[in-house]
C-alpha cells in the first residue's frame, strides 16, 4: 500500500491511535488470539471461576482497559495491546456463549456475526468515508474500529470452530487452512489488492488461525493436540507478546495518520 503525504490540522500532524501495520502487528495479533482462546478456558475451567464470573471479570477489565485507550492521546502500544488481548477474549466468551449456553448453531452464529460485522463496516463508512486503520484519529472512529474488532474476535472464534469442530477440520488442518488463507491475502495484497479489505480479511482470519494454534498446543494428545495445556501455552504466548510490546514500547514514536491513494477506502 503507497501511502501519502501525512494529514495535518492546523499546521500540526495527526497522531493515529493504532500503530502502523508490520509483521510484528501480525505476530502479536495472532499470539493474543491464541491467549484469548486458551486463556478464558483456564479461568473459567482450570481456575474453577465459572463461566459467568470470567466472562464479568473479563468485561469490566476491557471496559476499563478501552476507556484507557480512548483517553490516551497517541499510540501507546502496552495499552493498545493490551485492550486487544481483552477484547480476544471477550469476544470468545461471547461466541462460546450463544453456541454453550444458548445451543446457537455455529452456522447460525458465523453467518449472524458476519453480518454483524457487515453493517458495522457499511455505517463506519458511511460516515467517515473510510475503513482505513491509517486514520484513526477521532473517537467516533476509534469507537467505530474498536466496534469492528469485537465482532471480528467473535466471528473468527464462530468460524473457527465451525471449521475445525463442526466441519472435522481439527486443529492441525485448521492452521494448515487459515494459513494457506492468509497467505493467499497476503499475496493478493502484494499484488495490488485492495490495501483495506486485505487488511481486514486478514484480520479475521487470524482469529482461527490463532484459535487453532492454540488448541494444537494445548488441547490433551487423545484429542489432537499435543498436550501443554491451557496453563503453560497461554503463559508461553503472553510472555512473547510482553517482550515485543515492551521492544515496541521502547522503539514507539508518534503515528502519524497517513492519506491512503484513491481506491483504498
Amino acid at each position: 500500500m503507497t501511502l501519502a503525504h501525512p494529514i495535518e490540522r492546523g499546521g500540526h500532524p495527526l497522531l493515529n491511535k493504532v500503530p502502523e501495520v508490520a509483521l510484528i502487528f501480525w505476530i502479536i495479533k495472532i499470539m493474543s488470539t491464541t491467549v484469548g482462546e486458551t486463556g478464558a478456558d483456564y479461568l473459567a475451567v482450570h481456575v474453577g471461576l465459572g463461566t459467568g464470573v470470567t466472562t464479568a471479570i473479563t468485561v469490566s477489565l476491557l471496559l476499563l482497559a478501552l476507556a484507557w485507550q480512548l483517553s490516551a492521546q497517541r499510540y501507546i502500544p502496552a495499552i493498545y495491546w493490551l485492550t486487544v488481548v481483552l477484547i480476544s477474549v471477550v469476544g470468545t466468551q461471547l461466541t462460546d456463549f450463544l453456541t454453550d449456553k444458548l445451543d446457537i448453531s455455529l452456522y447460525v452464529s458465523t453467518f449472524g456475526f458476519a453480518a454483524i460485522l457487515a453493517a458495522t463496516f457499511a455505517i463506519w463508512y458511511s460516515r467517515e468515508r473510510t475503513l482505513s486503520v491509517h486514520s484513526i484519529v477521532t473517537a467516533r472512529r476509534e469507537l467505530f474500529y474498536w466496534t469492528a474488532i469485537l465482532f471480528t474476535f467473535a466471528l473468527g472464534t464462530a468460524a473457527g470452530d465451525l471449521a475445525t469442530e463442526a466441519l472435522s477440520l481439527g486443529f492441525n488442518l485448521g492452521v494448515l487452512a487459515f494459513g494457506a488463507l492468509i497467505a493467499l491475502i497476503t499475496l493478493a495484497y502484494y499484488m495490488g489488492g485492495n490495501a483495506v479489505l486485505t487488511f481486514w480479511l486478514a484480520y479475521i482470519l487470524t482469529r482461527p488461525l490463532g484459535a487453532s494454534l492454540g488448541d494444537l498446543l494445548s488441547q490433551a494428545r487423545e484429542y489432537g493436540g499435543l498436550g501443554f495445556g491451557t496453563i503453560y501455552t497461554s503463559l508461553a504466548f503472553l510472555a512473547v507478546i510482553i517482550l515485543l510490546v515492551a521492544t515496541l514500547s521502547i522503539n514507539a514514536g508518534p503515528t502519524q495518520v497517513r492519506q491512503e491513494e484513491p481506491g483504498n477506502a
